[in-house]
């Protein structure tokens, strides 16, 4: 049944590669012989964490994101490297982006952040029992640490203020894993 949805690609093009992302164009063949264009962003693979300590708050990251246009509320998150298991990326990144590690990491989920126009496949991790273990963060990052409880993310969510989708994924699934709190 899914066969009649598979589109084939006839030629591909990528006019811009960056450091975390390119550019592809791909010319497809729809099943109906039509031919289309598809814009592609591809981008690595990456992971977020929800970090909560032992006082039920969870830690974000508040950072400017220049295609918002604002400083948004965010979980720690970030690319993963070349070879690099999802797992050891997430420890790296808490230790990068709050300074902490994780004592136990339970995965949530992976999904794709964008399908329709780029390939990033994300991980979601619940991180607990968390120890200070600092890395240096990366030098192009400014971001402020933020402590907030875990019963108050959903009014944050619903009145707008958490308006990043991989954190609304991550807060949600946590809050399913931890029940009510």
């Amino acid at each position: 049944m899914t066969d009649i949805l598979n589109e084939e690609t006839l030629n591909t093009e990528r006019p811009y590669s960056g450091k975390i992302l390119n550019l592809r164009i791909d010319t497809i063949k729809l099943p109906s012989g039509r031919v289309a264009a598809r814009e592609v962003i591809e981008h690595i693979d990456s992971v977020c964490m929800v970090p909560v300590d032992d006082e039920n708050n969870v830690w974000f990251v508040r950072q400017f994101r220049t295609p918002a246009g604002r400083a948004l509320l965010e979980l720690p998150a970030g690319g993963m490297d070349d070879g690099e298991l999802a797992s050891d990326a997430a420890l790296r990144e808490l230790q990068e982006e709050i300074g902490c590690t994780a004592d136990n990491l339970q995965h949530l989920a992976s999904f794709f952040l964008a399908p329709g126009w780029c390939d990033e496949y994300m991980h979601a991790y619940l991180a607990t029992g968390l120890t200070p273990s600092k890395l240096e963060a990366d030098d192009d990052e400014n971001i402020l640490i933020e402590k907030i409880p875990i019963s108050d993310v959903m009014n944050l969510i619903q009145n707008g203020d958490i308006d990043d989708v991989k954190t609304i994924a991550g807060l949600l699934l946590v809050m399913q894993v931890l029940g009510d709190n």
